[in-house]
């Protein structure tokens, strides 16, 4: 079977939904149509003004955000930094053996890139990034103060939601990167998850030496 692909129309025409709802036990962790909506529209409500909309992206975001955007910038968000802390069964791993993606977990700062929505756009453009990033409600859409290099700017991020039951904590080095060397799934494998964000983040100019460190440890592994 031919792997679907994280892109715009598979968000929009349903194809990834579709696939995963091929399988009972993986589609019970689907959130309701209703109730993503329902997020998006509590998020907007909360905006600190109306106009444009800024996404600070720190993981996949960065190098295939599937949205349209009128602008991109490095920015720092204080408060929160990356980690694998969300298992996932459902794209870059199986049940048996899920690989691990990123979330923003509490403390520190993170580096990542800020996109800018035209205001006429907010709720198409946002409505794709729920689709993709609120599948499972396993992060909860927060609004942050992301730092520029020339200002402050109001931007959503995805904070992992400790409460979901695909939330693993902090887990050893180690076990992290055993997960990400072997883990595979529909979207392809773990690795190049992280991979593909290391090497984007170095395009930018933006260094993490955690993710760094990482990627050595999934090669040590043989991934």
């Amino acid at each position: 079977m031919k792997k679907p692909l994280l892109t715009r129309e598979t968000l929009l025409d349903g194809s990834i939904r579709e696939h995963v709802f091929r399988n009972p036990e993986l589609r019970r962790m689907v959130i309701p149509d209703e109730e993503r909506i329902a997020s998006l529209r509590a998020t907007l409500a909360e905006a600190p003004a109306r106009g444009d909309v800024w996404v600070f992206g720190y993981g996949s975001l960065i190098w295939n955000p599937a949205f349209h955007f009128i602008e991109k910038r490095t920015a720092r968000v204080h408060g929160y930094h990356r980690r694998f802390c969300l298992w996932t069964p459902l794209g870059r791993g199986t049940k048996d053996n899920p690989g691990l993606m990123l979330g923003l977990e509490r403390g520190g700062a993170c580096r990542g890139v800020l996109y800018r929505i035209a205001e006429e756009a907010v709720e198409s453009e946002l409505d794709i990034l729920w689709r993709r990033e609120m599948f499972t409600g396993a992060y909860r859409p927060t609004w942050v103060s992301a730092r520029t290099h020339t200002q402050t700017l109001p931007a959503i991020a995805f904070v992992i939601n400790r409460a979901h039951s695909r939330y693993a904590g902090r887990l050893s080095d180690d076990r992290v990167a055993r997960h990400i060397a072997t883990a595979e799934g529909p979207m392809g494998a773990c690795r190049d998850y992280l991979f593909e964000t290391v090497a984007h983040l170095a395009e930018l100019g933006i260094r993490d030496r955690g993710l760094e460190a990482m990627a050595a440890r999934v090669r040590a592994h043989g991934g």
